[in-house]
């Protein structure tokens, strides 16, 4: 019967710093829910020098990696230093040398989750990686525990905080894309280089992991259709609000009747009716629809530096109490199943469009007559402004199949009276 657990940190950043500070403020209390003292050993980090967010003693910093995926004294390590190929091996050491890993690293979840999930599984170990997706929002757990007795048909929501905060700046004071994601920069919620983030990556990452779980089929980062926000203009967000609409990202994980996988990202119109229309800010929601449950939403901050490590140490807690039972390794691989994922093509949806067209008689019904011809109709027409010979049309369309809709479009950008399709979203119902 083991008399504490020491734990291993690969990485001292916002998260990492976040962990430390967690056990510090809560460590008493820590102890008593898990039955055993915790104790940081050893804290990987690239340069012994460089000034940290929070102060820790100079002796349990390391640049060897090696050396504390290897300690023997080490009883789970905790991986927060990001990184896919070396990080994997360094995860794969910790595994047989039998320590189990708690993480945060959704690129590597995303790559490689299949792999580490079974080496867990094959030396008796605990993986948990509920700070991968949603930051301090639990939905690891629940898919793989609390909602198992389900049979679950979709997972969707907003799962990017900085893009959720980027459009709601858009929205609420009309500032351009540009603006907003500067302002999301100088806060810290952007990178320097925002691109995982603006351009869908990040999230869907995240709904790879969220769909792996909840159809119980590895869905790889590359089978997710992505889209990111980059093209959406003051104008999209002013149109949607006269419609009724606020515009989204949304990541989408859906198991359709056929038994095949569709996993999109995308920025789409939401009602404002929806509940995931008035989450603001750098808040996600993810909803989860199950046969027996019915639908379920978790809310809360998907990004931070605690938020995040809020649930890093929660499955640090997990993973002491199951040492402390002696109930190591218990899950078995999550993914047993092999699902096709569908192409895009496949996918239903409404759409909106933001077309500039000629201005003169029988334009409105060429277009209509084009889409018709390709099983796309037409539940609403409008026109919003008419300046020298070329006028601006708002169209939105009933449910149609998506590689109709791109034919469609593909036809329509053809077309003389077309000068240009200005914009193409998704319309959620």
């Amino acid at each position: 019967m083991k008399q504490q657990v020491k734990i291993g940190m690969l990485g001292l950043g916002t998260v990492g710093s976040g962990v430390v500070q967690v056990f510090r403020e809560n460590g008493e209390e820590l102890e008593k829910r898990t039955g055993l003292p915790i104790h940081i050993k050893s804290i990987v980090v690239r340069d012994l020098e460089k000034e940290r967010l929070v102060d820790v003693p100079t002796e349990l910093l390391t640049t060897d990696a090696q050396a504390v995926v290897n300690d023997p004294d080490i009883d789970i390590i905790v991986e927060v230093m990001g990184g896919i190929e070396g990080t994997k091996d360094l995860l794969l050491t910790a595994f047989r040398n039998r320590k189990s890993v708690v993480t945060a690293n959704k690129d590597l979840i995303a790559e490689h989750g299949d792999e580490l999930t079974f080496a867990a599984t094959e030396n008796g170990c605990d993986f948990l990686y509920e700070a991968s997706v949603g930051g301090g929002i639990p939905i690891i757990r629940p898919l793989r525990k609390d909602l198992a007795g389900n049979r679950i048909n979709e997972v969707m929501g907003i799962v990017n905080g900085t893009t959720n905060f980027i459009l709601t700046r858009m929205s609420q004071l009309g500032v351009s894309f540009e603006d907003a994601l500067k302002e999301a920069q100088e806060l810290g919620y952007a990178e320097a280089n925002p691109a995982s983030d603006v351009e869908g990556w990040d999230a869907g990452r995240k709904i790879a992991i969220v769909a792996s779980l909840a159809f119980n089929s590895r869905v790889n980062f590359p089978d997710v259709d992505v889209e990111g926000i980059t093209s959406i203009t003051s104008t999209d967000i002013e149109h949607a609000k006269q419609l009724g609409y606020a515009i989204k990202l949304i990541g989408s994980a859906q198991e359709k009747d056929t038994g095949k996988i569709s996993a999109q990202v995308f920025p789409a119109l939401v009602p404002l009716a929806h509940p995931l229309a008035s989450v603001n800010g750098a808040y996600n929601a993810i909803f989860v629809r199950g046969n027996a449950i019915g639908e379920a939403m978790f809310l809360g901050l998907g990004a931070g530096q605690l938020p995040t490590a809020s649930a890093v140490v929660g499955d640090i807690v997990e993973a002491v109490r199951n040492f402390h039972a002696g109930t190591r390794g218990k899950f078995l691989v999550d993914c047993y199943a092999k699902k096709e994922v569908q192409s895009a093509l496949e996918n239903h949806h409404q759409f909106y469009l933001r077309l500039e067209v000629a201005d003169k008689a029988g334009v409105l019904a060429a277009i209509a007559g084009t889409m018709g011809e390709h099983g796309v109709s037409i539940e609403t027409m409008f026109q919003k402004w008419a300046y020298n010979q070329t006028a601006e049309i708002v169209v939105i369309t009933h449910k149609v199949r998506e590689g109709d809709m791109r034919d469609a479009l593909n036809e329509l950008g053809d077309m003389e009276q077309v000068k240009a399709i200005r914009q193409t979203l998704r319309v959620v119902n």
